[in-house]
């Protein structure tokens, strides 16, 4: 929907709307970050290397960014409320065959179809509140929703490392499974009481694969559009495939158990929270440029204080610092992916988190491969450095752009 239109006045929407939207979005973060406190007992259990464990990441994000292609015009065809809930019954299904898998090899296949169908909640809901809120007032209701993931992507790490020292791997894995279920109840019953402008469906003309084609060929047209994707696509690789090995790096280096870990790395999450909650003041005070500028330097710094940590306590303030910064950084990106081509949000949306989600199987990919040659702590080193290039990067040009506006 052009934003002319969704600024001219905002639908009303049903009371929990967005709420169950970010329930949904915490699920899904639960499911993306469950596996990392478990790559250790993976490593042990199945007989495989530390970097070969990581293949339940990799495959989780590889299949999540690819299928963004798929859900942005799909989400555009047939209303984006209504393809989340039913991605929630999809998510049920395929976080039961992960607990269920026997051997390695059926674990990774499990974990690829989980992200597959994990991959339409956060983008499209995204998408959605960029079709019903004004831009002015985009980017603090888009940090409340936010919140959801923030909080699902700690729960996931501690759930992860708390099974690891008292629980079977596989339970967590069916909790998770019956969540989707009771979240996809609620999203089907606010869909049936949506406003019309908020259902919003685009018939569209021709063959489907070749409108599809179509739709992200004109968000990769505009040069902006170029940038907002390569800068999320490295801040993935840079960010995540350092994130994944702190909870190996605190259980090696400092013997650590794998659930204390775990719960350390919540702490991230809170960092975000805090983001959220004062996102509002902040953009009012700092603006995009200064988001995305102070956002990677905390980001930098917090991620370096956990990889040369010479004690452990180190990652307690290092992980908020990191969930902090990175949401700064991160949420300016999103807000920017929301405008892109607000004609075509669903796909400019999915491009966006495709990318990002590519750029973390990328990230922990290229890192997994080196982590037992270089260490943990260098490979938290190394996308400390990275980020803190994106973040200046985009900063720059992000100020280059509304000077020219």
């Amino acid at each position: 929907m052009p934003d002319a239109q969704n600024s001219a006045a905002a639908p009303a929407l049903p009371r929990f709307a967005v709420l169950v939207l970010s329930l949904a979005a915490f699920a899904s973060g639960v499911s993306l970050r469950l596996t990392d406190p478990l790559l250790p007992l993976f490593s042990r259990e199945f007989g495989v290397s530390l970097g070969s464990a990581a293949a339940t990441i990799t495959a989780f994000s590889v299949a999540y960014g690819l299928s963004q292609l798929f859900f942005g015009p799909v989400g555009d065809r047939f209303g984006k409320y209504r393809v989340i809930a039913w991605a929630c019954v999809a998510c049920a299904l395929t976080a039961s065959l992960c607990g269920l898998a026997q051997g390695f090899t059926l674990l990774v296949g499990a974990r690829l179809v989980a992200g597959a169908t994990a991959a339409a909640i956060i983008p499209l809901s995204m998408a959605w509140i960029g079709d019903v809120v004004p831009y002015d007032q985009r980017q603090p209701v888009l940090a409340r929703f936010l919140i959801g993931q923030i909080l699902g992507l700690s729960t996931g790490v501690f759930v992860g490392g708390f099974a690891a020292d008292h629980l079977s791997w596989r339970t967590p894995f069916f909790g998770i499974a019956l969540f989707f279920v009771a979240i996809s109840l609620a999203l089907f019953a606010i869909d049936r009481r949506l406003p019309a402008t908020a259902r919003l469906m685009q018939r569209g003309e021709g063959h489907a694969l070749r409108r599809m084609v179509g739709e992200f060929a004109q968000v990769l047209a505009r040069p902006w559009a170029r940038i907002v994707l390569a800068s999320v696509f490295l801040e993935g690789a840079f960010l995540y495939g350092a994130f994944a090995f702190i909870a190996t790096h605190l259980h090696t280096h400092f013997g650590l158990a794998l659930g204390s870990a775990g719960a350390i790395l919540m702490v991230f999450g809170f960092g975000g929270l805090l983001f959220a909650l004062a996102s509002a003041t902040l953009v009012r005070l700092l603006g995009e440029v200064g988001l995305t500028l102070y956002g990677g330097i905390l980001l930098a710094g917090s991620l370096l204080a956990v990889g040369l940590a010479p004690v452990w306590w180190w990652a307690l303030p290092g992980c908020f610092g990191a969930g902090m910064g990175f949401y700064m950084l991160h949420n300016t990106l999103q807000i920017n992916a929301t405008q892109m081509a607000p004609e075509r949000r669903g796909a400019a949306v999915s491009a966006f988190a495709s990318c990002f989600f590519l750029g973390q199987s990328v990230g922990v990919a290229a890192f997994g491969a080196v982590v037992a040659d270089i260490g943990t702590g260098m490979v938290i080193t190394v996308g400390a450095c990275g980020v803190l290039a994106v973040a200046l990067s985009f900063s720059r040009l992000r100020a280059r752009r509304l000077a020219a506006a």
